[in-house]
């Protein structure tokens, strides 16, 4: 590990006797849910790791010090605190060197995880390519899992993305897109999006989702996607979220929010339109995604 890296004790015994870790993201703490559920969903998540067998490790920049391996005080601060930057793996230079809070998202998490030994990674849902209007707006996820060995277990990619584009991305960077117990790649809380897009391949236990894994990085791949659907009982319907998203949409447009604004913009008015239905079901899905990830985390060889 080096030495610009902050690791908990816990996390550092783990790694360093091949004990199953997981890492998990901030920015859904300090942007992508309200409080209290953001701090709620922070600490269900590392009860499902911990009840799994793996060691969970939030991971955040904290006064200008990369974390690996939050502790509760920790999360309740990053839960609670204003102004916490939102940093891709772009920001972190610049939230050390100005010693600021900082929420990871999935680039800049897989970043920090790979640098302090953890090999997988749980999270709700991936960025990517944006719909029609923001063509040339991509996250920074999609080149992140190309040079970064790290496995993603999510609900597929966020259903405000342009999800089609997302996919043609991935498969031009060399990455794995595996759905887990689905042939068709999950639309974060969206289950029955149409037309169903086709994942590069299934698996349907943990066993095999750690060895397709290994195999990828062993023949020097990078990262990869497990993808699962989102709990089928909290699942939102395509038409109702279809609705949902235009309105948010054209909120957005006239509040004039651009960039790595439009996401949190979107998820919470959303959440607001749904009258709280989207909130229930990211929550579900994040808690899920933790849970499997501590089970193919405990799978992987040294």
């Amino acid at each position: 590990m080096t030495n610009w890296l902050t690791v908990s004790d816990e996390v550092r015994a783990a790694v360093a006797v091949n004990r199953p870790v997981v890492a998990l993201e901030s920015t859904l703490i300090a942007h992508g849910l309200p409080w209290p559920t953001n701090l709620e969903t922070a600490r269900e998540s590392e009860a499902a790791v911990r009840a799994a067998g793996a060691v969970p490790a939030t991971i955040a920049v904290l006064d200008g010090t990369p974390t690996v391996g939050l502790s509760a005080a920790q999360l309740e601060l990053l839960a609670r605190a204003p102004g916490v930057r939102k940093a891709s793996r772009r920001d972190l230079g610049a939230a050390v060197a100005l010693k600021q809070h900082a929420a990871t998202t999935v680039s800049a998490t897989m970043a920090l995880a790979h640098a302090a030994g953890v090999r997988v990674f749980a999270t709700g849902g991936l960025g990517g390519a944006h719909r029609e209007g923001e063509a040339f707006d991509i996250s920074a996820d999609l080149a992140e899992l190309a040079r970064t060995p790290v496995l993603v277990v999510c609900a597929g990619a966020k259903s405000i993305l342009h999800l089609p584009r997302t996919l043609e991305i991935l498969e031009t960077l060399g990455v794995p897109v595996v759905g887990y117990g689905t042939d068709a790649f999950p639309a974060f809380y969206v289950r029955d999006h149409a037309p169903a897009l086709p994942v590069s391949a299934r698996v349907d236990s943990p066993a095999d989702a750690a060895a397709l894994f290994a195999a990828h990085v062993r023949m020097g791949g990078a990262g990869a996607v497990l993808a699962q659907p989102c709990p089928a009982e909290v699942a939102v319907p395509a038409v109702e979220f279809d609705s949902w998203l235009t309105e948010a949409a054209r909120a957005a447009s006239a509040a004039g929010v651009t960039g790595a604004k439009v996401t949190p913009f979107l998820l919470a008015r959303l959440a607001d339109l749904s009258g709280g239905r989207t909130l229930v079901a990211n929550r579900a899905l994040i808690v899920a995604n933790a849970r499997l990830a501590a089970e193919v985390a405990a799978r992987l060889e040294a």
